[in-house]
């Protein structure tokens, strides 16, 4: 029996070779499977007639074959199978299909199931390409397709669809077969075992306060939907089961960021010194008189930077609200207690304009201030870069050329990241 950590070549139908090509869709675990969740869903609940069939509708169908055969033209090989219930036919066609030859044979039933259309050949009659399908019986076997069609994983339930992978070659039906396998093996469906071969991860209290559902009763009703399911609801992944799931996703996401705002705020942190000095040079940079709102901000900023841990703040605004000089007055803080500042921009016009705002409003108050910008020539960039590293200057406003690794401030702050959402998670 297999467990959440069991590695996926040991499933049925995997082995080595595609357990590689999984791995590189990110799925190593049994776990990792039953987490690949379906993208959409497609209703093949019902079977048709295909006397009923209509031109342009998704159906699903169950039918005799009567005949097949391989086409070579031109272009490419077509594979043609040629379906009946009684006197009504259908014919189905798969393009470059040559692995299908054998694959039929007369008196097969077998299960159908894409988008109706006219054939715009011979008498004109319906024809679906390139159908999923499913062979439920054999003619000399004596099967029954009855039973095989309820146990069917293409036909009479909700299907799901999953992303395809390495190239096509794990197709959505492979991972519909696979990821029922492991389903069955590590959470026995209606078994009273299930909950103890999957222990639950969320708190109780959690879980009863926002009525979730068990985590193995939404993992098998996120794949295998049950026939009453809300299709609508299943389709923009609001089910009670997908509701679960997104809830333990952003439930340890925010966990893991609790983890590391805790492990930051113990580290130590620079004590800035707000004095008389300090509120001194903060109103005499001011260009204008601050609005409520920027004052309101100010204070906690400086409020952060008087503490012993590090800061870490998002201002927010409207173009135009302000932001800048805010951000500037949080500079002056940590230089005028002796510490360099590092702002940086996503592009090398946003960081021009700081730098002339800069220049601006603090040259004439004594702050030193330089650009660094990956399109400065290499002679003015290691000039620059001295300069920084024997703390020659106060403010260092740039682009990425900031976080290289010849960059070495003397004694660094404060670092200030203008519309951080441009830049990765590793880079601010």
């Amino acid at each position: 029996m297999a467990e959440l950590t069991t590695p996926v070549q040991y499933l049925k139908g995997v082995g080595p070779r595609l357990a590689d090509l999984l791995a590189a869709k990110g799925l190593h675990t049994v776990e990792d499977l039953l987490y690949y969740l379906p993208f959409r869903y497609e209703d093949r609940l019902n079977p048709r007639g295909i006397a009923e069939l209509r031109e342009g509708e998704m159906a699903s169908v169950i039918a005799e074959v009567r005949g097949s055969g391989l086409f070579r033209t031109r272009r490419m090989p077509i594979f043609q199978m040629t379906a009946a219930q009684g006197r009504a036919s259908l014919t189905c066609i798969w393009f470059n299909a040559t692995y299908l030859k054998d694959k039929f044979k007369p008196g097969q039933a077998v299960a159908l199931y894409g988008r109706v259309e006219r054939s715009t050949f011979g008498r004109g009659g319906l024809q679906i390409i390139q159908p999923q399908f499913e062979i439920l019986a054999e003619p000399e076997n004596g099967d029954d397709p009855e039973a095989q069609a309820a146990d069917s994983l293409e036909v009479g339930r909700i299907v799901p669809i999953y992303e395809s992978a390495a190239d096509r070659r794990l197709t959505a039906k492979w991972f519909r077969r696979i990821i029922r396998g492991a389903l069955e093996q590590v959470i026995p469906e209606g078994s009273s075992q299930a909950q103890n071969a999957l222990p639950e991860s969320l708190p109780p209290a959690t879980r009863s306060r926002m009525a979730l559902l068990p985590r193995a009763e939404a993992l098998w009703r996120v794949h295998w939907p049950e026939p009453e399911a809300n299709f609508s609801q299943l389709q923009s992944a609001r089910t009670p089961a997908h509701r679960r799931l997104i809830f333990e996703e952003l439930f340890f996401l925010e966990l893991g960021l609790e983890l590391k705002r805790k492990t930051m705020r113990a580290q130590p942190g620079i004590v800035f010194e707000v004095n008389e000095n300090v509120r001194a040079a903060l109103k005499k940079i001011l260009p204008f008189h601050p609005t409520e709102a920027q004052k309101k901000v100010l204070k906690e900023i400086a409020e952060n930077m008087q503490q012993a841990v590090p800061m870490r703040r998002l201002l927010q605004g409207d173009v135009g609200s302000g932001k800048t000089i805010i951000a500037l007055q949080a500079a002056i803080i940590a230089m005028e207690n002796g510490y360099q500042v590092a702002l940086m921009a996503p592009t090398e016009i946003l960081a021009t304009q700081h730098y002339l705002s800069a220049r601006r409003i603090l040259e004439p108050a004594g702050y030193r201030i330089v650009l660094l910008t990956g399109s400065l020539d290499e002679e003015r960039k290691r000039d620059t870069r001295r300069h920084i590293a024997r703390g020659n200057v106060q403010l260092v406003i740039g682009t990425h050329a900031l976080i290289e690794e010849k960059v070495e401030f003397a004694k660094l702050g404060l670092v200030i990241v203008d519309e951080q959402h441009r830049f990765g998670v590793l880079q601010r």
